[in-house]
């Protein structure tokens, strides 16, 4: 069993949109562009949000809008932004068009 080393989010203040989106980046395992729920399972598992597997479950039942069961495109990323803010308290500076 391999470990990685993971870069957290911003301690101070709020991440931007552009921070988020580079922080989940990293668990793009697989390199498609796209992150599964098991890839959100693992970044929420390295920030200690418990019930990892449950809330990446419904992040990406939330942003997943062509049903492919992940999230890929400005769009479900924009809805996973969305419901970080709502269900896991994760503030993001709002920049750009998001």
């Amino acid at each position: 069993m391999a470990f990685m080393r993971y870069r957290a989010l911003p301690q101070q203040g709020e991440p931007t949109v552009e921070e988020f989106r580079a922080w989940l980046a990293q668990f793009d395992a697989d390199r498609d562009g796209r992150i599964s729920r098991e890839e959100l399972q693992q970044a929420l598992r390295s920030l200690n949000v418990w019930f990892a597997w449950w809330k990446a479950r419904d992040g990406v039942r939330a942003a997943d809008g062509d049903g492919d069961g992940g999230v890929a495109g400005d769009d479900e990323v924009a809805r996973l932004f969305a419901f970080a803010q709502r269900h896991l308290h994760v503030k993001i500076n709002q920049l750009g068009y998001y």
